[in-house]
């Protein structure tokens, strides 16, 4: 059985906020993990004497920390660290997330990846979840993609995102690695992403690929996309609100993308309090749901308050299902291709075993086409 994960030689980045933490509570007045363990700079320095009762595994690793210190520190990578240290020692009892690595170890299997027979410069890299819940949708970004650029291939993988932020960083080096072989082989230069954790996982790690979003593509040809792929509009004009996923909280870029869209439709924008660079967590990132689900739900509330009874738009599958179990929330996608239906809330988005069907579904399709 492991031991505590808190059982473990302090990392370097607790010296450094133990130091710099002037203590003034901006991160912890804004966040749910914080507001339980107190001060980074406090918990940073019963980490460095094998005091700390904190248990890393119920940071979201959101970052939003990092976002509003004023001295620049990241407090997060002291939480990622030690979840890397305890993985390392086999401290961490990964049983209660064995849903989640299957879910990813399928991603990457044989029967669930797909990738082009042919050399392609341009791939669509859609993630797990978007082709799991919204098949469809993601076809109908697959076509749009080739109308901007009709070499543009698809390639069906997961990028390995849940065992980085459970700390198994040795696993996930050795497993994206092959993943950026295979992308490299095929002469890939450039990723599109439809996921937000895909487009951290390949900003960071993808060595000899240049990443961006579907959104950003989209955006920047928007006057190229023909009838058959159309985006739609709704209407009549409809005030909504936008959520940015975490992980793209420094990529300004996407989140002008994403505004340009839905105001070209003519929707109506009304930025919540924390958006952009400050949004919040969904509920779902860093896992903590599994370890601490009534920690995560606090996020959600953030995010139903925050959103004052409009309908929240976001771009992130994950965080689509997360927030609208407390507040409508739609996909970025549904809004984009089948607005009548999104704005009434009937959009569909599968579950599981149904999500396993339709990744199926999708790489059947993608063998005809080959």
């Amino acid at each position: 059985m492991p031991r505590n994960p808190q059982e473990i030689k302090p990392p370097e980045t607790a010296s450094r906020i133990a130091e710099a933490c002037t203590r003034c509570g901006t991160c912890v007045r804004r966040c749910a993990f914080l507001n339980k363990y107190g001060m980074p700079g406090d918990i940073a320095r019963q980490v460095l004497t094998g005091d700390s009762t904190v248990d890393p595994y119920e940071c979201s690793l959101c970052n939003l920390c990092a976002a509003v210190c004023p001295e620049g520190l990241a407090p997060g990578d002291l939480f990622l660290d030690r979840r890397r240290l305890a993985a390392d020692q086999g401290l961490v009892d990964f049983k209660p997330y064995a849903q989640l690595l299957g879910y990813e170890k399928l991603g990457h299997s044989r029967l669930f990846a797909w990738y082009p027979p042919t050399p392609a410069k341009t791939v669509f890299f859609p993630g797990c979840t978007l082709p799991g819940t919204r098949p469809r949708i993601t076809w109908k970004f697959f076509e749009a993609l080739r109308e901007c650029e009709p070499t543009t291939a698809m390639v069906l993988d997961c990028c390995h995102k849940p065992s980085h932020d459970l700390g198994r960083q040795s696993y996930f080096l050795d497993q994206f690695r092959d993943i950026r072989d295979r992308l490299l082989a095929l002469g890939v230069e450039r990723i599109v992403v439809a996921c937000p954790n895909c487009h951290k996982v390949f900003r960071k790690y993808g060595d000899g690929l240049t990443v961006a979003t579907v959104y950003e593509v989209l955006a920047q040809d928007q006057a190229r996309i023909t009838d058959k792929t159309a985006l739609a509009s709704p209407r009549t004009t409809v005030q909504i609100t936008v959520h940015d996923p975490c992980p793209l909280r420094d990529q300004v870029g996407v989140h002008q993308a994403v505004r340009a869209l839905l105001a070209a439709r003519g929707y109506g924008i009304r930025e919540m309090r924390d958006s952009g660079a400050r949004t919040l967590c969904c509920g779902e990132g860093g896992a903590v749901g599994f370890k601490n689900p009534a920690l995560a739900a606090t996020w959600i509330e953030k995010r139903r308050a925050q959103a004052q009874g409009d309908r929240i738009i976001t771009y992130c599958a994950g965080c689509t299902g997360f927030l609208d179990r407390a507040a409508p929330t739609s996909h970025l996608g549904d809004v984009l291709f089948e607005p009548e239906k999104a704005m009434r809330g009937r959009s569909q988005a599968a579950k599981t075993p149904m999500t396993y069907w339709n990744r199926l579904w999708l790489k059947r399709r993608l063998i005809r086409d080959a």
